[in-house]
């Protein structure tokens, strides 16, 4: 370390993952004003936090599998912090985001700018209901960050019409509903055709359509639905949705 330089803490590492996961790869450089956020909070240069953030995306196995290897001198505080992260998607998401409201000398609540009007006065029911908007939230912003704001089914890049879809539904696995590798960002319609299983996506990542769709033989079957079968999806650039969670959508839930 050089002279004058100060060591990272926890508590700055893990609002530079929480910030890692909201930023698609190709903006994490000093001049992008998230960036210049965070170094502001924390009382750091813009570069120190863009190059940790680098340092992270040498730590990303998804990178890895395309070949980016990103920084090479992640220390072993950001491997401990990054493995805690990514090992407990059920837990440090919330907890990223109640620092961060600490940091910015704020509740979480007006920091995700929920109304008063809209929770319980107090106590657990407050909390639970608190938490869940603000897991969603983050799971949105990371999964569209991933995809690069794009549809993996259509290309459609309107951020408003994306959803953060999951492949294993939120209400049957708790553990990994804020994993990213159990989230694709796609349109409305193939969303609601992904839960009501007439559409999935095989570990090949190749989009399947249902027979019960295919058979119709109507312009918007065909239009909506039977030109995009066997078309490989537009894959994130981090994040690759688990093999696991695919096999599950394709041999226990899709219409085949």
């Amino acid at each position: 370390m050089k002279e004058g330089q100060r060591l990272w803490t926890r508590e700055e590492l893990i609002l530079a993952v929480n910030l890692y996961c909201k930023l698609p790869f190709g903006r994490l450089h000093r001049t992008n004003p998230e960036i210049i956020n965070l170094s502001n909070l924390i009382n750091r240069t813009p570069s120190s936090v863009a190059f940790k953030l680098v340092n992270f995306a040498s730590l990303d196995p998804s990178l890895r599998a395309r070949g980016i290897k990103g920084a090479t001198n992640a220390s072993k505080l950001d491997n401990e912090i990054w493995n805690e992260f990514f090992n407990n998607w059920d837990i440090l998401p919330y907890e990223s985001e109640k620092l961060l409201a600490q940091f910015k000398q704020t509740s979480i609540e007006k920091l995700f700018q929920i109304q008063e009007d809209e929770l319980p006065k107090e106590g657990k029911v407050r909390e639970q209901v608190v938490k869940v908007r603000v897991n969603q939230a983050f799971f949105r912003s990371t999964i569209l960050a991933a995809y690069n704001n794009t549809c993996c089914i259509t290309g459609i890049n309107q951020v408003e019409f994306l959803i953060a879809g999951h492949i294993r539904p939120w209400g049957l696995d708790e553990k990994n509903r804020l994993n990213p590798r159990n989230g694709i960002a796609i349109n409305a319609l193939h969303d609601k055709a992904f839960e009501e299983d007439f559409i999935t996506i095989t570990p090949e990542y190749l989009i399947k359509v249902s027979p019960q769709i295919l058979n119709q033989k109507t312009q918007q079957s065909i239009d909506f639905f039977e030109k995009f079968h066997n078309k490989p999806i537009n894959l994130p650039g981090r994040f690759l949705p688990d093999i696991e969670f695919l096999k599950y959508h394709n041999d226990q839930r899709f219409r085949g």
